[in-house]
């Protein structure tokens, strides 16, 4: 080396990093044109830690303190460097600062329905999201698997492939355990604990503890939740009769706000009521194998005359008009009403 060129070269006594904002893991040291001084102070704070790499190779790594650089306090490089241990002279290396504190409130989610095979609704498409923190513990297998030469590596350059890990954990964990989302999702903090469980492997991989992890909701798409409501609500409401009536119940508010009031809504109540219990009986007496065939009246029924039949009709399609009987349910008990004249 000329001389000119080793009086430019410039010397660094002390290293240290501190932090400018949040979300950075690790932070390269500016080394360009610098060699480090034998016997330079390294400053390594609280919920810090460095690395030292020289010519690609770890060399050595320092939790927090305070360090005076000598062959003593890097016996790595030292090795690495085939040095005397009298020999003081300046040496070249890479150092990287990496951030050990909690990174909190980091967010995952379902971007887009996962498919699941349940026990209960069979194939159906899941949305979750919740929170989780973690914290870096080995620079080393962090910059070997992660970070590597860049100059900076930032939470946010991570956060897609964590949050691309806990989808296909959660994937994986609704297919192994086989519990239904009913129960998956009445259970958030336990399923939780089983996730959090899961991915730590996969956290440690990259030289990561995950401190936390918290599912803060489990649910279906739209569509799938109104299919749920629904038949959650026929289970509560039970057979096909109490169903009806259940209609004819609900209709007594609206019809109270349309012409004729409450009044008006009477003669309809009854036919509904009566609609629920015949279709029940019949149901009942066809499960028996005691039907009575089609056209004739019920046993120790009085005979129906067309007048009563055609009432009946009237009053039936007044409930078809207000949205208590579908047009399906007409059809089908007209069919059987006009049966009976024959």
């Amino acid at each position: 080396m000329a001389f000119m060129d080793f009086i430019k070269k410039q010397f660094i006594d002390v290293i240290h990093w501190t932090e400018e904002g949040d979300g950075v893991l690790a932070q390269r040291y500016p080394m360009q044109d610098f060699e480090i001084q034998y016997g330079a102070r390294l400053t390594v704070r609280e919920s810090q830690m460095a690395l030292f790499v020289n010519e690609g190779q770890v060399a050595d790594v320092f939790g927090p303190g305070l360090y005076t650089l000598t062959t003593n306090t890097l016996p790595v490089l030292t090795y690495l460097k085939n040095w005397d241990k009298l020999f003081e002279s300046p040496f070249k290396s890479d150092v990287y600062f990496f951030a050990t504190r909690l990174q909190l409130d980091c967010k995952w989610g379902t971007p887009n329905p996962i498919t699941i095979r349940d026990k209960d609704f069979g194939v159906v498409r899941l949305r979750a999201f919740g929170i989780y923190s973690y914290k870096l513990v080995d620079p080393r297998k962090f910059h070997s698997e992660v970070s590597g030469t860049r100059e900076q590596y930032t939470v946010k350059d991570l956060d897609g492939q964590l949050r691309n890990l806990v989808i296909g954990a959660m994937t994986d964990l609704f297919a192994e355990s086989g519990v239904p989302f009913i129960d998956m999702a009445a259970n958030q903090d336990e399923f939780g604990r089983a996730l959090k469980g899961k991915l730590e492997p996969v956290f440690e991989r990259y030289g990561l503890a995950l401190d936390s992890f918290v599912v803060q909701n489990v649910s279906l798409p739209e569509e799938l939740q109104k299919v749920l409501d629904a038949r959650i609500g026929m289970n509560m409401i039970g057979d096909l009769g109490r169903y009806t009536q259940y209609q004819v119940a609900n209709s007594i508010p609206l019809a109270a706000q349309n012409e004729g009031g409450i009044a008006g809504i009477g003669a309809g109540l009854g036919a509904g009521l009566g609609i629920g219990q015949t279709m029940s009986s019949a149901l009942a007496q066809a499960m028996q194998g005691n039907a009575p065939p089609a056209g004739a009246p019920a046993p120790g029924a009085a005979p129906v005359s067309a007048d009563e039949i055609v009432a009946t009709l009237e009053k039936l399609h007044g409930l078809v008009a207000k949205g208590i009987l579908s047009q399906a349910e007409f059809d089908a008990k007209k069919a059987e009403l006009l049966g009976k004249l024959g």
